[in-house]
């Protein structure tokens, strides 16, 4: 199975969509809250390559951007392999 990140942050409606779709789509993830955990900042940064937005889905290392493109992931059935069997 492939280990899923979301960098996300208290106040943000999308991150909590993000993570709600993870959850009906029975997909396992850890949630990394970039404005408790100050001390990740430079982690998000590296790991999305300086992405400034949150939410920030990472699968198996490679950030595949926020909301937009994991609900697209799931309209073409890219995410199936997430799935825990």
């Amino acid at each position: 199975m492939a280990n899923v990140t979301v960098y996300s942050t208290g106040a943000c409606p999308i991150c909590v969509k993000a993570k709600d779709c993870l959850k009906k789509w029975n997909i396992p993830y850890d949630e990394v809250r970039i404005d408790l955990e100050r001390d990740k900042m430079k982690e998000f940064s590296e790991v999305t390559n300086g992405a400034r937005t949150v939410p920030q889905i990472v699968i198996d290392g490679k950030c595949i951007g926020g909301f937009m493109e994991l609900t697209e992931m799931h309209m073409d059935d890219e995410l199936d392999h997430l799935i825990e069997a």
